[in-house]
């Protein structure tokens, strides 16, 4: 084993050429961020991890029946378009919320080493999925964010080898989570920018 980061692909190594990005390669990244609620340690987090899993399996299953037509995320989108039910469409537009949510949280919580968890994650829900959300589902985020753990044991689980190997250095753990969450950054903005001009998030 290794630490968190080192053990799953990172978005900054998600293949993103001019047909767009790589579908196979963000979807083996995103199953990371539905693992990283693991080490948030609560099963406040099963219904978030079990809603990013759903999805990644809508896409997955697109992919697999059209594999051609679906190399990149833009390819299964647009193939998928002239069909009635654009599930994979309608499910990669969910995982892309979901995974803003965990990014800006982390983001956040990146650039204030003061705030704890629940604030950052808090937050994070109010700007992204909350408009988004039913008066039951806001129930169960709410719930979840008030079982964050605390920053420094987030942290320290992150930074460490569950083998019982070497933690990372703060400083390189910094680094690769930056590098990380710029790169899931720029591919949620490029494909809600594709929604958005396409049309394609229209009907759900």
């Amino acid at each position: 084993m290794a630490p968190y980061l080192e053990t799953v692909k990172s978005f900054a190594d998600v293949p993103i050429t001019d047909a767009g990005v790589d579908t196979l390669a963000f979807l083996e990244a995103a199953q990371g961020v539905v693992g990283l609620f693991d080490l948030l340690g609560s099963a406040a987090f099963t219904p978030v991890q079990n809603d990013l899993k759903g999805n990644i399996a809508k896409v997955r299953a697109r992919y697999d029946a059209a594999p051609e037509q679906s190399s990149t995320l833009e390819l299964l989108v647009v193939n998928e378009k002239g069909e009635k039910k654009r599930t994979a469409t309608e499910g990669l537009m969910w995982l892309l919320r979901g995974l803003s949510f965990t990014c800006k949280a982390l983001q956040a919580a990146q650039a204030n080493p003061t705030e704890e968890l629940s604030t950052a994650f808090s937050k994070s829900y109010e700007a992204t999925l909350k408009k988004f959300h039913n008066f039951v589902v806001k129930g169960i985020f709410s719930v979840a964010m008030k079982a964050c753990p605390y920053r420094a044991d987030f942290y320290t689980k992150l930074a460490s080898d569950p083998a019982g190997g070497p933690s990372v250095p703060a400083d390189k753990l910094n680094e690769e989570l930056n590098r990380w969450l710029a790169a899931l950054d720029g591919i949620v903005k490029r494909l809600e920018d594709f929604y958005e001009k396409g049309g394609h998030n229209k009907g759900f």
